[in-house]
Order: structure tokens, then sequence, then C-alpha cells
């Protein structure tokens, strides 16, 4: 028995949703740990593409079950839409497939007004937020002022706590950002209705989760968005509002660290970020440019282009030493197929000093510049490629690369979109 995470090894955007679809194959759970609906996992099924925001990847494969861990945040309207979604593509034929925790924090009208509002107000200074109302939720489940799907589902005491809250928020929203004051009534209508569709997938993670591991089944833990955006350990302030990194899993889902026996990370063979933020290697230049076309490099959830850069060692080591990484599964490789060379940023330099250990000071951080080595490109199409024998001495090269700088092995590369388009090196459930 093996039980697997997989988190993001950059900025997010690093294609975690077709590796979790890939190694769905060998789990029997699924769960998804943290983040909200700021998040967005784009797979290509055949010649399908479905783009899913809340719910586990794994829902695309018959009798696996897909759990929403108590670490997530849900707008039970973008919730309920995948799940028509997905039925109208002959996927959840089975509502028992699916399971939310009862604990998972409501994401309210007034959180999204004050995420877009707060955003506006901050000119120069935005964040970068979606403005799905993430931050906003996540800060009132941290001062004890949330609304959780248990209190959702019980008439009375969501009218009781939405009656005590809105009066702050509508205050908030009119004094403050000048917006219009939510209705009460109207909310109450509006999410009285969305209980009543949620209540069938009620659970508890923590138990449905130690219930399978005690069963010996496999588990795989998706994670959300990436390790430099971990509310703690990334580009502080420039972050999301959830622990994105491997140790999020056991609060996110209530389960022991002992149960976590490998931990993946995905990582582009180039660098992305959306939003604002310090961003060392960021190509603002026709390279980046065309990185971005051939990528396709917008936002599954927002639409809104990524930044684009070489790719960064230093960043990535970081990600490997806070989530104790046995391994990479680096993606996107076939966007860099028409490059002659491609560079890899192994150091800093700041302030005529050398920096191989990534800053935690943000003022420092933002003034740092990438040392790069170049690497030769390979020049060829790596589409049809299924086994590292089929890769080009060039590409096979850099991957090499990418494994030593990092100090983690490669166990999967994707070479294109589809599930076919994949070589598997070593399983990590295996």
């Amino acid at each position: 028995m093996a039980n697997l995470v997989i988190i993001g090894a950059q900025w997010g955007d690093e294609g975690k949703g077709k590796v979790v679809d890939i190694y769905t194959e060998y789990a029997d759970d699924v769960v998804r740990f943290q983040g909200g609906n700021n998040a967005g996992h784009t797979l290509v099924v055949g010649t399908e593409k479905v783009v899913l925001h809340l719910i586990p990847s794994g829902i695309l494969h018959e009798g696996k079950r897909c759990i929403i861990g108590n670490g997530v945040v849900l707008d039970p309207k973008v919730f309920l839409q995948e799940i028509v979604g997905l039925k109208k593509r002959g996927y959840l034929k089975d509502d028992s497939q699916l399971l939310v925790d009862g604990n998972v924090h409501i994401i309210m009208p007034y959180h999204k007004v004050v995420d877009i509002a707060r955003e506006a107000k901050s000119g120069d200074k935005k964040i970068g937020t979606t403005g799905r109302g993430i931050g906003p939720v996540y800060e009132d489940k941290i001062g004890r002022r949330g609304i959780r799907l248990y209190d959702l589902v019980r008439p009375d005491v969501f009218a009781r706590k939405l009656k005590d809250l809105l009066p702050e928020k509508n205050f908030i929203i009119e004094n403050y950002f000048g917006e219009k004051p939510l209705v009460e009534q109207e909310i109450l209508d509006e999410y009285g209705a969305y209980a009543r569709e949620l209540e069938k997938y009620l659970g508890c993670a923590s138990t449905a989760v130690s219930d399978s591991l005690d069963a010996g089944r496999q588990v795989l833990f998706e994670g959300a968005q990436g390790s430099l955006l971990d509310i703690d350990h990334g580009t502080y302030p420039f972050v999301t509002s959830s622990s994105t990194v491997a140790g999020g899993v056991c609060t996110g889902t209530g389960i022991g660290p002992r149960h976590i026996n490998a931990v993946v990370g995905i990582t582009k063979a180039y660098v992305t970020r959306v939003g604002s933020g310090p961003f060392p290697t960021e190509l603002d230049d026709e390279v980046g440019e065309k990185i971005r076309k051939i990528g396709s490099e917008f936002g599954a959830t927002t639409g809104r282009p990524r930044r684009t850069g070489w790719f960064d060692a230093v960043a990535l080591r970081e990600a490997v030493r806070l989530s104790g990484m046995t391994g990479l599964a680096v993606t996107k490789m076939d966007v860099l197929n028409d490059f002659e060379t491609i560079k890899i940023c192994t150091a800093y330099s700041y302030r005529g000093k050398l920096i191989e250990q990534f800053p935690r000071d943000f003022e420092i951080l933002k003034d740092c510049t990438p040392v790069y080595e170049e690497i030769e490109g390979w020049n060829c199409d790596l589409t049809g490629a299924r086994t590292m024998a089929d890769l080009p001495a060039a590409a096979r090269a850099y991957l090499d690369k990418l494994a030593e700088v990092s100090g983690c092995p490669v166990v999967l590369v994707s070479v294109g979109p589809r599930r076919d388009e994949t070589i598997q090196i070593t399983n990590p459930f295996a």
C-alpha cells in the first residue's frame, strides 16, 4: 500500500490536473485538502477538455471516490455547477462517489464583494487575487466568524449566524468600499436552496480517509496552487490563503503524517506566475511571449495571461525542501521544442553576492537577478515520445540537469496535453 501527495512545485498552474488524472488509475480515493475555486485543473481526455475548480480530478474515473477535505473553502454555486457539467458529460453517475467534509467553510456573497472591492481599492499594490472571495473566507475562518457546511445545512443555525454577521459585513461594504449592501433574505433564499442540494454529499473526510487507510486502500492527496504561494512559506504577501505544501494534507484532511508515503511535485519545464509578486526569471520580452503563446499560458480560472520565465532551480529547491518531495513530474516539455538554447537559473545575484538558497525575505527576493546556465535545445517534436529512450539526447540531458539542480529525481514527463502524451519513469504508488 502507498499513499501519494501531489502538489505544485512553483507558483501554481503546473499541470497538476493531468498528473492527478494519470495517477488516479492506481488510487482508490482522491482527496482535495486546501484552496477553493481559485484553482483550475485542466484535463484533456481524448479530444475533450475538462476544467475543474473544486471537485478532485479523479472524478473522471469510474469507481474512484473523491473527497473534499475540511481545509477547502467551498463556493456552493460553483460546486453545484461543476456537478451539473460533469453529469451532462456522463461522469459522476453515482453521487456516493463524492463526499464533502462538513467543516469546509462556505464562501458567502460578502466575501466576493470584499475581495473584488479591496483589490480595486489597492491600486498598484494589488495582490492579484482571482476575486473569488478566497482570502476573505479564510480570514473569517481564522477569525472564528465563518459559516461551515454543517451550519449551512441547518436552516436555523445558518439564519442565526447570517443575522449576526451581515450587519458588520454590510457596514464595511457600504461605508468603506462604497458598494451596495447585501440583502439578508436574498442570501437566505439562495443559500438555503444550495444547502438542500449539498446535503447528499455531506460527510467527514477525516473518518472516510482513515477508514480507507485502515482497509489498505490507496489514497491520492491532490493539492491546488503551488508551493511558493503557501500562506506561511510563499512569497508573502503575494500568496494564496491556505497551506499548499505537503504538510497541509494533515490539517486539511485530518490524517497523521505517518500515512504519507511519497510526495510528487509538479513543475513545468519553464516557470509561470499569475498575479503580482516577485518572479526572478521573468521574461518580459519576445521569448516570454513565445512561451506564453506556444504553451497557451492563460489562467484556467480567470483567463488572465500568465507571466512566463526560464526554469528557476533556486525556487524549486525551496519547494523540494519544504515538502520533502520524493519525485518530480515535469510538464510541458513540448512547449520548448522550438528553442535553439534553453536557460536554467541555478543561483541569484543580490548586490554583487551569489545566492543559492531561496530568500525568505521579500525585500531581498524582489531585487535578485538570475544567474543562468545555458543548455542546448532539442529542436524537434517530443509529443510522440512514450519512453525516455524516445527522447533526443538534448531533452534527456535537460531532464537530468533539472534533477541534478533540484536534488530530486524526475518520475514523470509530460510531452503533450493528452493523457497518453506522457512518459512514466517510475510509479510512486509501486
